[in-house]
């Protein structure tokens, strides 16, 4: 989130010396390309947090992941997905001339099988709150794609979604619990790397 600060009195009026302004801050939307900085660098940030050490590969666009989080002789490489909608489109480029099941398996195949998604969510963030994090296998993921609108699938993980057209009318699709970052999450994800 970027903060635009913006003085309430017009630009032309001079207060006295000593006499305080109001200011108001207000967000602004990111670009694309700042929702992925700000995305890798606050889950690098929980990793570190959680007693692990962060190895970040240099460059822009690295491929297959962004970094490696690593405690003791443990490791697993974290691609980071930023959004600041309420979901995430990992699988939408897989849908074309096939279902929503036969994307997700297509989508699953092309995913390095040591790498655990670390998903950020910008959306309805206010004020000084942190984006939310949630940590996924590719193998979870896709599982959870095909769940979507009563088992039918969707090519988009909803972070939280109630649909009020179309196949998945009234279903609440939330992304599990057990997904959410947490000292607990990463311990398990490393132990499944061991």
């Amino acid at each position: 989130m970027i903060w635009i600060i913006q003085r309430l009195s017009s630009l032309r009026s001079h207060s006295p010396v000593g006499v305080a302004q109001l200011w108001v801050v207000r967000p602004m939307k990111m670009t694309t390309h700042q929702v992925s900085v700000a995305a890798e660098a606050f889950a690098a940030c929980l990793f570190a947090q959680a007693g692990c050490d962060v190895l970040i590969q240099y460059g822009a666009n690295q491929p297959d992941y962004d970094f490696v989080a690593m405690r003791n002789s443990k490791s697993v490489r974290i691609s980071v997905k930023g959004s600041q909608t309420t979901g995430w489109g990992l699988i939408q480029r897989y849908k074309k001339g096939r279902g929503y099941h036969e994307a997700a398996d297509a989508w699953l195949r092309d995913q390095p099988k040591d790498v655990v998604f670390c998903l950020v969510a910008f959306n309805k963030v206010h004020d000084y709150s942190p984006p939310r994090c949630y940590l996924a296998s590719a193998r979870e993921i896709a599982k959870h794609h095909k769940s979507a609108r009563f088992g039918a699938g969707h090519t988009t993980i909803w972070e939280d979604e109630t649909p009020s057209r179309g196949i998945g009318k009234g279903h609440r699709y939330m992304i599990p619990d057990e997904w959410k970052f947490s000292p607990k999450r990463v311990d398990e994800i490393l132990r499944k790397k061991a």
